[in-house]
């Protein structure tokens, strides 16, 4: 284990050895992973990338092989192997295993609306701009949105360097896993609390040992509904088939 994939490796070395893929994709939106007890999604990551090194038909190859293409350079090829991660972290057994707990009352928050009390009045940063996250959070904390394409208003993702030491709390996307800027944004952001965000986000307690206090991602309970859409829909709500849910720090 080198220092540099630290934090994917001890993602890796938990995944049991003997499950296989039985289907996957890379949509437009969602990239996915199947397997006979789950399903994984991640966000579909685009870039200017290597050529992929996986050929052909995935169907019956080790999950764990999969789940390490979460290291290559070629965006979709990384996003196949988030999704195979969260094939086997992102289930509603190995969650609870895990120490998660779903909501006791069953709301299906997400990490921004279920954090408005606490992070009122204090220093912002979210890293990926989230839909709507100007008007939800603008009028409650100091604000600042880090993102690679930036809209009117975010600061570029250089700006990292300069903002996430500063800030009180820090919200980071999972897909900052798939482009490999995860591990030195939580260094930067040590000093904050720090959520990862998002479905692409791998329900694992091994990511509090990387400096992460909380992980807000998706748990799929309709695992047909889910994959549905995923291949077909991807403009449906995955609250659907499935449930936000969060797993904090011991």
């Amino acid at each position: 284990m080198t220092a540099v994939w630290e934090l994917y490796d001890a993602l890796l070395e938990q995944i049991p050895r003997h499950l296989t893929v039985t289907d996957s994709l890379a949509g437009t939106v969602w990239t996915a992973m199947r397997t006979s007890g789950g399903v994984g999604l991640a966000m579909t990551t685009a870039g200017r990338t290597r050529p992929p090194l996986i050929r052909g038909d995935l169907r019956g190859r080790p999950l764990i092989d999969m789940a390490a293409r979460v290291k290559s350079w070629n965006y979709i090829e990384a996003g196949l192997g988030m999704a195979a991660i969260n094939a086997y972290f992102n289930q509603c057994e190995v969650f609870g295993r895990n120490g998660g707990q779903p909501s006791a009352d069953g709301r299906n928050e997400d990490a921004f609306t279920a954090s408005y009390e606490e992070i009122a009045g204090k220093r912002v940063c979210v890293v990926g701009h989230f839909p709507f996250l100007e008007r939800r959070l603008c009028d409650i904390c100091e604000l600042s949105i880090l993102e690679r394409q930036p809209q009117t208003g975010d600061y570029p993702d250089p700006a990292c360097e300069y903002l996430l030491p500063e800030a009180d709390y820090v919200f980071i996307t999972g897909s900052a896993l798939i482009n490999k800027t995860m591990p030195r944004l939580l260094e930067l952001s040590k000093r904050a609390k720090t959520t990862l965000v998002g479905t692409s986000v791998p329900l694992s307690p091994v990511l509090f040992d990387f400096g992460a206090d909380c992980l807000a991602g998706f748990v799929p309970t309709d695992l047909d509904g889910c994959w549905r859409i995923a291949a077909y829909e991807p403009e449906t709500l995955l609250a659907k088939v499935g449930q936000r849910v969060r797993m904090f720090k011991p």
